[in-house]
């Protein structure tokens, strides 16, 4: 795996130093010293996705009057399709927090400032103060004289929370870092950090964050509990695993009322609503997968799974088809993609998204299993980076797990089309010599732009597909 990725946000800031006109060019006189002025900087919030207008605070790593240094996590971060750190790229101190966890920022927007040392802090918070127009802001700090220059914009770096090297706890392993004894337990990287230091069972905690995510007033609350009541933290650890995970779902859901989208479902909404605008046609086709089923009863022990072997037959296909995977955007041209990136949806609590299997066509099925396992371990953890899922040039949506013969899918914006995949069933059918046999087979329907691909360009991919599929000897070269 690669190392944290970072984004780079803002600008670089730039200190301002006093005018240096008027120095002698003469041997006699001394020079000044520039004198570099404290600066008060905001923390804002980030666009970690194209898509994202704004963000959601999970969680504050930091509280009001911490130390920070340069690449320290800040605050949790809960974008349209993942939760990510907030990083600083400056030391300071964290002088006040102006969203607090559970509210909604606008990307751009300030959530907190930083002063450069201990003394701008109360200057921090008394411009905070005063450019807060809601009742519940902090009372304003003690009348301070104007600083010198307006605030500036603090950088940030923005990583996944498991990657996140403040945070590690031990060496990078096979289990994945946000399950517990190969039981998924998701939690903020300073609640992990947090659970530690407390001696607190994470698998004992339930999350108030988004989807029971386990945040840091959890633990402490945890924590607290079990200090004041010792008697009864024993029988928290005989807690089984389904009743861990199934009580903050039980108690989450009550019914008759209202309940606002998470920022992940807002963004599911927008993107449905614009692909209406899009004039969309769909076409069905039935294959057989006698051949495939053999195969993957062959190669599953070797971690190869059903979905991986779609997508590369898929990606076979479109190679041999690359209007189908083209994408329009403007309405008036339209773009041959350079890489087979094959999107895959994958349903999660309060949402969906889709993890990308990319230059699926280049790489060998076992790989591309190995990924697909790693994408959905990641996606379902909230811990996906923006590369991984918002890069697909060709979509699939598979229902045929859950015992669905035949639906249709909505197409993606800016994609050129999506294939529904039903699950395969025994069927009599009609051979060619004129008898009666059962075959396995499963129905694909294909919705797509029809700006730019017609009905010829989906048969003949759909056909190059059934053969493929069919014959799939190829897949695992």
């Amino acid at each position: 795996m690669a190392g944290v990725a970072q984004l780079h946000l803002g600008t670089p800031f730039l200190p301002s130093f006093p005018s240096l006109r008027g120095r002698s060019s003469g041997g006699g006189a001394p020079r000044r010293t520039p004198r570099i002025q404290a600066k008060i900087r905001e923390i804002f919030m980030p666009a970690l996705s194209s898509t994202m207008t704004e963000g959601k605070i999970v969680s504050w790593v930091k509280a009001e009057g911490d130390k920070l240094s340069k690449g320290e996590s800040v605050v949790v971060v809960e974008s349209d399709k993942a939760d990510m750190d907030v990083e600083t790229f400056y030391d300071g101190y964290l002088a006040t927090i102006m969203v607090e966890e559970g509210a909604v920022a606008a990307v751009g927007s300030a959530i907190a400032l930083l002063a450069e040392t201990e003394d701008e802090i109360s200057l921090a918070k008394s411009r905070a103060s005063s450019s807060s127009s809601s009742p519940a802001a902090a009372p304003p700090a003690a009348e301070a004289p104007a600083p010198p220059s307006p605030p500036e914009t603090a950088p940030v770096a923005v990583s996944s929370p498991p990657l996140s090297p403040k945070f590690s706890q031990a060496a990078v392993s096979s289990t994945h870092p946000a399950s517990e004894s190969g039981r998924r337990i998701v939690a903020t990287p300073y609640a992990k950090k947090l659970a530690k230091e407390l001696k607190v069972e994470l698998g004992s905690v339930a999350g108030s964050g988004p989807m029971g995510r386990i945040v840091a007033k959890d633990v402490e609350a945890a924590a607290a509990a079990a200090a004041a009541a010792p008697v009864s933290s024993a029988p928290l650890k005989s807690i089984s695993d389904s009743a861990a995970v199934k009580a903050p779902a039980s108690s989450a859901i009550q019914l008759g009322t209202v309940v606002p989208f998470t920022t992940m479902q807002g963004a599911v909404s927008k993107n449905m609503v614009e692909s209406l605008s899009v004039p969309t046609f769909r076409v069905g086709y039935t294959i057989t997968t006698d051949a495939l089923d053999s195969l993957y009863k062959k190669i599953k022990s070797k971690g190869v799974t059903m979905t991986a072997l779609l997508a590369k037959a898929t990606a076979m296909a479109l190679t041999k088809h690359p209007v189908v995977h083209s994408s329009c955007r403007d309405g008036k041209s339209f773009t041959y993609n350079c890489s087979i990136n094959i999107a895959v949806a994958v349903a999660m609590d309060g949402g969906l998204i889709t993890p990308v299997l990319q230059d699926a066509d280049k790489v060998d099925i076992y790989s591309l299993s190995r990924k697909w396992k790693e994408l959905v371990d990641k996606a379902r953890a909230k811990q996906l980076q923006p590369h991984e899922y918002n890069t697909g040039t060709f979509t699939l949506s598979n229902l045929g797990m859950f015992g669905v013969d035949r639906f249709d899918a909505i197409l993606p914006p800016g994609t050129g089309a999506i294939m529904a995949v039903g699950a395969s069933q025994p069927t009599v059918v009609a051979t060619k010599d004129g008898r009666i046999g059962v075959k396995s087979q499963m129905q694909v329907n294909v919705t797509a732009d029809h700006r730019v691909i017609y009905g010829a360009d989906l048969a003949a991919f759909l056909q190059t597909l059934a053969k493929i599929i069919e014959d799939p000897k190829d897949l695992t070269l």
